[in-house]
């Protein structure tokens, strides 16, 4: 059973996504959050699997309460929101979530979403796809991180672009088809491997880039590599 936490400052939505995921046998929500301060305590205190989080909401915003949960490592984050806007894609993916769909979604591709999420793949709207790829180039040097984080973000941000040039020609490979937001599966048909040293190379890529998702590294290669 996957457990999943609700985050959205509609009840209305939340009661709806409830009852969606409620038909699928293998997803159970087991709390709701109102507000970006309480997602987090509920993610502390739970330990959901996956968290469905919103973007705005009042007080602690979405992209705040994915940064905070994801760092202590309390829950993996799927973005669930109204907005295509690309300043909110990046900031969530930098913030760590695994995944941004937009609220158009259907039931099935969602449940298939949460549970991708889940076992540790990125899942991406297609309209988002085509925002990362369109910008994702390999970076041959790492430049400054964007001047929107500030404080231990941009520290970290700033090291995590410092260590791009420390991945293999390989692992360079496997950091593009990441942006593309595929499957183990998937890329190792791509490059040609075993889907076990194709989860072995996403790990160190990871590992390198101290990143905590697969998303997150594609939007680090897309801003340093201009």
């Amino acid at each position: 059973m996957i457990t999943v936490l609700l985050a959205d400052d509609h009840a209305t939505v939340r009661s709806g996504l409830r009852l969606l995921l409620s038909a699928q046998p293998d997803l159970e929500v087991i709390g709701e959050a109102g507000d970006g301060a309480v997602a987090v305590a509920q993610a502390r205190a739970l330990r959901p699997d996956v968290t469905l989080m919103d973007v705005r909401m009042p007080g602690v915003d979405g992209l705040a309460a994915t940064e905070q949960i994801v760092a202590a490592g309390w829950s993996r984050v799927l973005v669930l929101t109204s907005f295509e806007v690309d300043e909110y894609v990046a900031g969530a993916l930098r913030a760590g979530a695994d995944g941004y769909l937009l609220k158009t979604v259907d039931a099935g591709p969602l449940a298939d979403a949460i549970r991708r999420v889940a076992a540790g793949e990125a899942v991406l709207a297609p309209e988002v796809t085509r925002q990362v790829i369109a910008g994702f180039a390999a970076a041959q040097a790492p430049r400054t991180p964007p001047t929107s984080l500030d404080g231990p973000a941009a520290a970290a941000a700033a090291d995590r672009v410092a260590r791009l040039h420390d991945l293999t020609d390989r692992e360079r490979e496997v950091l593009e088809v990441i942006a593309q937001g595929l499957s183990n599966a998937q890329i190792a048909a791509a490059l040609t491997i075993s889907e076990a040293t194709a989860k072995t190379h996403v790990s160190r890529v990871l590992a390198k880039l101290g990143c905590t998702s697969r998303v997150q590294a594609a939007i680090l290669a897309r801003e340093a590599g201009g």
